[in-house]
């Protein structure tokens, strides 16, 4: 393995210092001919994720499909823009000089993706990746064969290869890396003043954690922070709502993703497999092994120290736990590591001023979930243990550039006390420069002023 990486290494880096990577009409080329096969190919790829998932062909095109080629076309649409150098404001003590900030390409770009969004999260770090004029080594370990049959074909020879990479590469090649990754992503629900806010706040969480993926979605619900006295009726609508999402039996609607293979369903199996937790359950805990099938479920107040509250689920597993007040949920957030996303319902300013202020988290959402992640215009990424760096739109773009400072002096103007020997009229004229002090600095060199 290692020498058919070194090989298609070399190839992609003959690629990339050839120069083409750097002209616009290759990197238009290379976006254009990605939006190409994603629609020529939709139903295969739609049967390829019905096949490894079992995702319905409508949320792998909301999901998955739909949503690159949304970048891909907010990619083109801003390529030139990107592209273009920015002027750098210069201190008057730089004077005459001009800056620019011209983005330039990594190079070799590694990208690699998980399983539960096989073309997703290949394909937007790679739409970045190919805007900002680089090459790609990268794979995914679901649908890998997919992305090899179908993308080697649109791309120029040597600017990509999809298929398994090993680490050795990037410590070896001393690669950035930007890392994304999950966790537990909690869910403060408040009091709602009226029964409509409750309903649509309801919904959405159904939606957050049963309708992406089953749940297997790294920015997905995790669990439910909710007053005490509040719990019997959000337990009400979450079960009227799954029910009119997926019906009485869930497994016969085919609206719900299946477990992605049987070691991961055996983890969601053990995590309700503990007397205490499933003891919690009060609605759900059905499964089928042979389909790979699991059930929407809730569990109320299971223990925290269960691995189901400490370990991210990635799974159709709902904990509810109960809090006095709601306000005790920013001591529980902030107790435990840093989220990817944090969501929120709530018409209340106060609280909604302290979770922005006292928490940290990847992303923080109010009344609804996922959203932010299908914006072009924000960045996604994580913070301390759910990751670092970040991507999409044009955030992808300055990801895979490196902003390199283009500054240009004049021979005109030279400025003595920058050079030795020293005295102290040179340091006071010096000092008064870093303090921004220019007339300070003038007045020093006339002898007009003694000490800045």
């Amino acid at each position: 393995m290692r020498s058919n990486l070194e090989s298609d290494l070399k190839e992609l880096r003959e690629t990339f210092h050839s120069g083409k990577t750097k002209e616009s009409s290759w990197r238009i080329s290379q976006l254009q001919g990605l939006l190409h096969i994603l629609e020529d190919r939709e139903s295969d790829i739609s049967m390829a994720l019905k096949q490894d998932l079992g995702k319905h062909h409508v949320e792998a095109y909301r999901d998955e499909i739909g949503l690159v080629v949304k970048s891909i076309n907010y990619a083109l649409g801003n390529l030139k823009q990107w592209m273009a150098a920015k002027k750098a404001k210069l201190p008057l003590a730089a004077f005459p000089s001009r800056a620019e900030l011209l983005p330039e390409p990594l190079g070799v770009v590694l990208i690699i993706s998980s399983w539960n969004f096989p073309i997703g999260l290949s394909l937007e770090p790679m739409i970045g990746a190919l805007a900002a004029g680089n090459v790609i080594e990268g794979g995914s370990d679901i649908g890998e064969k997919l992305l090899q049959h179908r993308f080697d074909k649109i791309f120029f020879t040597g600017s990509t290869r999809v298929g398994k990479t090993v680490m050795y590469a990037a410590t070896q090649h001393l690669t950035p890396v930007t890392l994304e990754l999950g966790g537990k992503c909690p869910v403060v629900v408040d009091s709602f003043s009226t029964s409509w806010d409750a309903k649509i706040a309801t919904k959405r969480i159904v939606w957050g954690k049963f309708g992406a993926c089953a749940g297997q979605a790294c920015i997905g619900v995790d669990y439910i922070l909710i007053e005490k006295k509040n719990l019997s009726n959000l337990v009400e609508l979450l079960k009227r709502y799954i029910k009119q999402c997926f019906g009485d039996d869930p497994n016969e609607s085919r609206s719900i993703s299946k477990i992605i293979n049987k070691k991961q369903f055996s983890r969601l199996k053990s995590l309700i497999d503990e007397p205490m937790v499933n003891s919690s359950i009060v609605y759900g805990g059905s499964f089928d092994e042979e389909s790979l099938f699991f059930g929407p479920t809730i569990l109320v107040d299971p223990p925290l120290d269960a691995a189901i509250m400490t370990e991210e689920i990635f799974g159709p597993l709902l904990p509810i736990i109960t809090l006095e007040r709601i306000e005790e949920s920013i001591e529980f957030i902030t107790s435990r590591p840093k989220p990817l996303a944090l969501y929120a319902f709530t018409k209340d300013e106060i609280l909604h001023k302290r979770l922005v202020s006292e928490t940290s988290s990847g992303s923080i959402m109010f009344n609804d979930i996922i959203l932010q992640y299908a914006i072009d215009t924000l960045p996604f990424g994580g913070v301390g243990g759910s990751g670092f760096g970040r991507y999409h739109g044009k955030y992808s773009f300055e990801n895979f550039s490196h902003e390199k400072v283009v500054m240009t002096r004049s021979f005109l103007i030279d400025m003595w006390f920058r050079y030795p020997p020293w005295d102290d009229k040179k340091l006071q004229i010096i000092k008064a420069g870093f303090r921004y002090d220019y007339l300070g600095a003038v007045l020093i060199a006339l002898g007009l002023k003694r000490k800045a």
